[in-house]
């Protein structure tokens, strides 16, 4: 789907174990690809698109998340829209989704220490050695080489939407036209691909997003503003990076529901 994958496996595994469990992971990934890439004109969600197969005609995964994104557009008020560019695009979804169906198979199969990145959406187990959790960057909008929060944890599920690599490439239902308030929306949970959806829709909202990330059960979220605020929920997993970077100047926050103040976004 146009975007690099990593796996790391730490399970103490023998090495052909180890080996084939990386290749399922990237046998199902290519699948995925196959079946839901909207780059690929023989794709089925291209050919469910072009009105070439019916609902009863698709595949249980392309129903699944047919259902899915319908499920997340009464979420979100409409914010996620696979229908927001004019065709049936699920990739908001779809990607977080299938790392996420990835992962479940590797802790499935014994393999509950690793980490799987996708473009930057990340589902996170384990740790890289026992007891030692995973730091996670999320990265500077305006810095490629910097990051503006480093997370950690055991079991995560990290998806950021943002502009700074696409451009203003997510559409926003109501007004037919790219959002530009937000450069970054990390959201964290424990399922991929809703993560995946949330931090998309949060970008669509624009500024009234902040309200509705905040108010988000079981997730937390980090936001960096086009006029670089930077907001997060209280319970946000930052660590502090390495080595550490000076606090970034920090200014009042009027939104209810945050803590009361924001971050300009300093490189970690």
């Amino acid at each position: 789907m146009g975007t690099p994958v990593s796996v790391q496996l730490a399970d103490p595994l023998p090495p052909r174990r180890l080996a084939a469990l990386a290749e399922e992971v990237f046998s199902w990934l290519r699948d995925v690809d196959r079946r839901f890439s909207t780059y690929r004109p023989d794709s089925e969600v291209n050919r469910f698109d072009r009105g070439e197969l019916s609902i009863e005609d698709c595949s249980a995964d392309l129903r699944y998340v047919i259902e899915a994104c319908a499920d997340l557009w009464r979420e979100t008020n409409g914010y996620f829209d696979a229908y927001a560019t004019g065709r049936f695009d699920p990739s908001g979804f779809v990607k977080g989704w299938s790392v996420q169906v990835a992962s479940d198979r590797l802790l499935a199969a014994g393999c509950g220490a690793h980490w799987i990145n996708a473009g930057g959406d990340i589902r996170a187990r384990g740790g890289p050695r026992p007891g030692e959790p995973w730091r996670i960057g999320v990265r500077h909008p305006w810095q490629p080489d910097k990051v503006c929060w480093v997370v950690g944890g055991t079991d995560l599920a990290i998806a950021t939407s943002g502009t700074y690599e696409r451009g203003f490439h997510v559409i926003d239902p109501y007004r037919g036209e790219p959002a530009t308030a937000l450069a970054s929306v990390t959201v964290i949970g424990r399922d991929l691909g809703r993560a995946d959806a949330y931090a998309t829709a949060g970008v669509a909202m624009g500024t009234a997003g902040l309200r509705w990330l905040a108010d988000l059960d079981d997730h937390e979220v980090g936001i960096i503003t086009e006029d670089e605020l930077c907001y997060r929920s209280e319970g946000f997993p930052v660590l502090p990076a390495e080595p550490a970077a000076p606090a970034p100047r920090s200014v009042r926050a009027e939104l209810a529901g945050w803590p009361a103040w924001a971050d300009r976004p300093g490189p970690g």
